[in-house]
């Protein structure tokens, strides 16, 4: 299977788990392209300001990889700073959120696998 860079579902999404402002998501994979295994591959896009709000995973967990910009990472109640390079896993059960902080827009890698 190919799937060419202008095919990707593109979704401005506002207010994401209660975030602020909205956030673009490119999304790499079809839901039938996991087979069964997960939901979510792609790429976010967060202006600086916005964010997803803080929520909890039930049944999968989901990996960001950082690409640009900087981030602040709520990591079940813990705050941290995440830049390009850095990985955060929020493993079924635990909490977390992201804002994009800094001058430029954040991006990053996302997918979400179920358990």
């Amino acid at each position: 299977m190919i799937r060419k860079s202008g095919e990707y579902k593109v979704e401005k999404v506002e207010r994401l788990k209660n975030g602020k402002g909205y956030v673009t998501i490119v999304n790499y994979f079809e839901m039938e392209d996991f087979l069964g295994k997960g939901r979510l591959f792609g790429k976010t896009i967060i202006e600086p300001g916005n964010s997803i709000g803080y929520h909890v995973h039930v049944g999968d967990q989901e990996a960001y990889f950082i690409l640009k910009g900087k981030a602040l990472y709520n990591d079940n109640g813990k705050e941290i700073v995440l830049e390009p390079g850095d990985l955060a896993i929020c493993r079924d059960g635990e909490s977390h959120s992201i804002e994009a902080i800094g001058e430029e827009n954040l991006e990053y890698i996302m997918l979400i696998l179920y358990n």
